[in-house]
């Protein structure tokens, strides 16, 4: 194995070795953040000592400085283009008073024992490790001036450090990181109650555009390394002809022709999953050879014969009309406030508003396919992957293969997109097994755009039906929704039918709505696909339902589509979505630290329009319209202006978006991330579309699965932070931008022509 790699090579970050090498060449840190909240603990307040609620694991964050003043900070959250291998570590930096120019990031294996909670979904890492990242800087930045203090037998309170170096106040004696770096190492480390975190205003990078990504350069000069990129000596390529249909597996094959196929060297079955699909592979043939196009070759040259499987029936019509039967009937209550039934059955036909609403399928359709490297080399494996989850990648191999977990690496590189698709390893487990076969071969498994697309985790189909009864005010007096949607549920109990209490929570039955009736309810149906996490999740056909209802209800009552949501909302108020909303969820977060708070919903609306200069009059053909959202702990507004030509055609000329989501650490990225959100939103709107028929998906490639091209997008993009307080807790951002998107879009064609869309995608009005 030592012929082949080094240990730089394996990417491996041994923990006994870095402690060696800091007694060595200077300071190691290697904290253990304790102090966690709970969610029984969410009565305590966000700030210098305590985190945010919800279960957070203890990461083990490395610090280590050399002799020579390099700063070298660990990032232990993968990168996929929110900038979290950036933001982090600059926290870390910031906090210990650290010259950036002089740090060193370094990303860290996939290891949930040393760093906790290593997952990047669910819009959660600065969230999680705002907190953690600034207590470990300030230990760092209290070691070194105790370093220094030491040394020039003072009082501490008289040493501070200062960019990169400890200064005495009375003296103005100076001594660099570097040269305090083998004292620092002997200091104790701070426990988490006597580290002294910065004011605000002591900030040097925490919130200002001063730090640029590190990968930045790189990635725009083509030299960043991502998934598909790791190439080593003797490696072979493999690609995998997959069943079509969920649930299929081999029946036969015959590889005579492939075999003859220049380059290929083996082809081998990968059994078909077991019990629920779980991240499980697929199954199928794999085709081994030198190079990817033999492999594709090889692929095309099988001749299979594929089982029967219970799914060979799905048919997206047919399935719209299950999912449109169940919505028109009771379903399962999930919220329940007064009487909507009476309040329907008292009203006149006058006062009765209904609409249904129905979104396709999506694939996630990264920029990178998924794609895994995987080394067996007696009981030791090591993967390269381009995945969001490296623990997850780590124990489904280590469950696949028999390994003991302390034998498995996995060495996470740059994703090329992911937006939630790269969570799930099935790809590092299917280049696994066919490694499995190679021994001691680095096996290469790629997906073509094609793979990625018939054989993703796909966002869910869904219908959601809306009833209101209006009073004399044109306010709504009772609110009924019904929502529709297989499961994420069923890819680990296949029977599961109904959306769960998370997926409810994703903005249905946690609506702040001032409505005296209010009834949630979920129809049951199977899923037939493997429904997985897409950007936002359920909250994108929630929100699409509920804010194009509002729209609607806004018009019928004659009134301003802003007061009347922002009457809808009512007043400034925090509410507890676990006591308040009866099948509640918060994100896993504590409703205490983390209430549903109206009024910042209601700040960003008013940013959105006055950024939009809502109310103004346009040209024929052209309308704005409104949509907002409260997802993943953070608000979000967005005003979108649209033109209709005179064949129907849509163009979005302008988009307005408000994010409140609490601190901002770096706004450069959250910027960016609600620009792209508007083109993904565009795309939902406007192009995307995924089928299926006789249980296989019909689209293969962006000829046919469309996104919004770059002459599409935009032509200007305005955002507003709002509301930057430390003091709040951190929300997400890689999500929340994204749920008002198509709404707003939906809702301005209707002011540009009075047709109401109800259907995504929507191509053309003609």
């Amino acid at each position: 194995m030592s012929q082949i790699f080094s240990d730089a090579q394996r990417g491996a970050l041994n923990r006994r070795s870095l402690l060696k090498a800091g007694a060595v060449t200077g300071l190691m840190l290697a904290v253990s953040m304790q102090g966690v909240v709970h969610a029984q603990d969410a009565g305590k307040k966000y700030g210098a000592d305590s985190m945010p609620g919800g279960t957070v694991d203890d990461p083990l964050v490395f610090v280590k400085i050399a002799t020579d003043g390099t700063v070298t900070i660990v990032a232990h959250r993968v990168e996929m283009g929110t900038g979290v291998r950036t933001s982090l570590p600059m926290v870390v930096a910031d906090e210990m008073e650290a010259d950036w120019a002089r740090v060193k990031v370094v990303q860290a294996d996939g290891d949930e024992a040393r760093y906790g909670n290593q997952n990047v979904d669910g819009s959660r890492s600065v969230r999680h490790f705002l907190m953690p990242m600034r207590r470990v800087g300030a230990a760092a930045r209290q070691m070194l001036e105790g370093a220094a203090a030491a040394r020039w037998s003072v009082p501490v309170g008289e040493v501070k450090a200062t960019l990169h170096q400890v200064v005495h106040s009375k003296t103005g004696r100076k001594l660099g990181y570097g040269e305090l770096a083998e004292d620092a190492a002997k200091q104790p480390v701070p426990q988490a109650g006597q580290r002294r975190l910065k004011k605000e205003s002591e900030f040097r990078y925490i919130g200002k555009d001063k730090v640029r990504a590190i990968d930045l350069e790189d990635i725009g000069r083509g030299r960043a390394k991502y998934g598909i990129d790791p190439h080593m000596p003797g490696m072979v390529f493999a690609v995998v002809a997959r069943p079509a249909v969920l649930g299929s597996g081999v029946k036969s094959v015959n590889s005579d022709a492939a075999l003859k196929v220049p380059g290929v060297i083996k082809v081998m079955q990968i059994p078909a999953y077991t019990g629920s699909p779980a991240f499980q592979p697929l199954g199928g043939v794999a085709v081994v050879a030198s190079n990817t196009w033999a492999a594709m070759q090889g692929r095309k040259a099988l001749v299979i014969e594929w089982s029967e499987s219970e799914h060979a029936s799905y048919d997206s019509a047919e399935y719209r009309k299950a999912m449109e039967k169940a919505a028109r009937e009771p379903g399962k209550v999930v919220r329940n406030n007064g009487d909507a039934g009476a309040a329907w059955s008292k009203a006149s036909d006058q006062q009765r508003v209904t609409a249904e609403y129905y979104i396709p399928h999506h694939a996630h359709a990264s920029m990178e396919p998924p794609s895994a490297t995987v080394l067996i080399d007696g009981d030791r494996c090591d993967v390269w992957a381009c995945v969001q989850d490296p623990q997850n990648a780590r124990d489904g191999v280590v469950k696949q293969l028999g390994l003991a977990k302390d034998k498995v690496a996995v060495h996470p590189q740059l994703l090329g997109g992911a937006f939630g698709r790269k969570s799930k390893a099935d790809f590092v487990t299917e280049a696994a097994i066919i490694a499995k076969a190679m021994p001691g071969k680095p096996v290469k498994v790629v997906w073509t755009r094609e793979d990625d697309i018939q054989h993703d985790f796909y966002h869910a189909v869904s219908l959601e039906h809306l009833e209101a009864v209006i009073g004399k005010d044109g306010m709504p007096e009772a609110w009924l929704h019904r929502t529709v949607a297989p499961t994420i549920s069923s890819l680990f109990d296949s029977s599961a039918q109904g959306e769960s209490a998370p997926e409810l929570g994703m903005g249905a039955v946690n609506l702040p709505w001032k409505i005296p009736n209010f009834r949630v309810e979920t129809g049951k149906v199977p899923a037939h696909t493997r429904i997985g996490w897409f950007r936002s999740v359920y909250n994108v056909p929630h929100a699409f339902a509920t804010q194009c209802f509002i729209a609607e209800l806004a018009h019928r009552a004659g009134r301003d589509h802003k007061e009347y949501a922002l009457q809808l909302i009512g007043p400034a108020r925090k509410l507890n979505p676990l006591k308040e909303f009866e099948d509640g969820w918060n994100y896993s977060e504590s409703p205490e630290v983390y209430p549903l708070d109206t009024g910042r919903l209601r700040e960003v609306i008013e940013a959105a329009c006055k950024g939009a200069k809502w109310g103004r009059k346009l040209p024929k053909g052209r309308g704005l319209g409104l949509a907002f959202s409260y997802s993943f702990l953070t608000y979000a507004a967005t005003v979108v202006e649209v033109e209709v030509n005179d064949k129907g055609e849509v163009r979005v000329l302008a988009a307005d978006m408000a994010l409140d989501c609490g601190p901002q650490i770096t706004p450069e990225r959250i910027r960016a991330q609600m620009e792209g959100s508007v083109i993904m939103g565009l795309s939902i709107a406007l192009k995307s579309d995924l089928t299926f028929e006789k249980g296989a998906v019909m689209q293969s490639n962006f000829h046919q699965f469309e996104i919004a091209r770059h002459n599409e997008s935009p032509p200007v993009v305005r955002t507003h932070l709002i509301n930057n307080r430390l003091q709040t807790p951190p929300g997400g951002v890689g999500e929340p931008p994204l749920p008002p998107v198509a709404p707003a879009i939906a809702n301005a064609i209707f002011a540009a022509t009075g047709k109401r869309m109800r259907d995504l995608p929507i191509r053309t009005l003609a």
